[in-house]
């Protein structure tokens, strides 16, 4: 018989019984939806490769349904909504779906598909999930992993960087509209650093965290309601500096790993 963990939380399945994580193939997406699972809830998973997911769902058949969700698509608010239709609900949706590039050339290719899947898809995306929940009147939670990237433009990854401005900025926007039209909608914006994942796996960078570490900290960010995450305490004073940092100085820096 497959040893389970015990639920890691018993007042996650409270507060969200019905979650959807997009983006749950790898990476963080993937162990944060691996956690909500482990606390009991019922929770829908959805990628690109589908593939990736049956883990997922034999952790708990049960209560686990799987879907192909492409951000980028077309008819992404309908694959959501489809698959929100078999989850019977939506409590909580986590965004972690996202694609980013070290590339200072500025090779095109990377940046219009950072773009496509970051700004674009992020909105078509979250707008999906905040219309149906508007639509549903029972509230709901929207958590989405953005990053530290976001606190100036960095020169090495202009896309990744300027797409994560944006989507803190929207998810402000979308908390300011929720609240004017009081449909009880919140938000968490998380905000890791550097994570050992296959983004960065393999390059120099300084302060490298373990991916377990910080979806734990990401999956309590959002069961908390915490409006704003910055993970962990090093890159919340790293943020602090590079804010206090003016721009003529800033853009003189040589941020640059290689």
């Amino acid at each position: 018989m497959q040893n389970r963990r015990r639920p890691t939380s018993t007042m996650t399945k409270a507060r969200f019984d019905k979650v959807l994580v997009v983006g749950a193939s790898s990476g963080m997406g993937r162990l944060v939806a691996q956690r909500f699972i482990e606390a009991g809830c019922r929770v829908a998973v959805a990628a690109r490769r589908t593939e990736l997911l049956d883990d997922l769902v034999n952790m708990a058949p049960e209560r686990v349904v799987a879907a192909k969700v492409d951000v980028t698509a077309d008819d992404v608010a309908a694959q959501i909504n489809g698959l929100i239709d078999r989850l019977g609900g939506i409590d909580l949706y986590f965004h972690a779906a996202g694609i980013g590039y070290y590339n200072p050339e500025l090779d095109a290719d990377r940046e219009d598909v950072t773009l496509a899947t970051n700004a674009l898809g992020f909105t078509s995306a979250v707008d999906a999930v905040f219309n149906r929940m508007a639509a549903d009147g029972n509230g709901g939670h929207i958590a989405a992993i953005t990053s530290i990237a976001q606190t100036k433009g960095i020169g090495a990854a202009p896309a990744y960087s300027a797409t994560k401005r944006f989507q803190t900025t929207y998810l402000t926007a979308l908390d300011q509209l929720s609240r004017s039209r009081r449909l009880g909608i919140t938000f968490t914006d998380i905000r890791p650093g550097f994570v050992d994942t296959d983004f960065l796996r393999g390059d120099a960078y300084p302060m490298l965290m373990k991916p377990e570490k910080v979806a734990d900290k990401a999956y309590k960010a959002a069961i908390k309601r915490r409006r704003v995450a910055t993970i962990d305490w090093r890159y919340r004073l790293l943020v602090a500096a590079w804010r206090l940092i003016p721009r003529p100085l800033w853009v003189r820096l040589n941020i640059h790993r290689k």
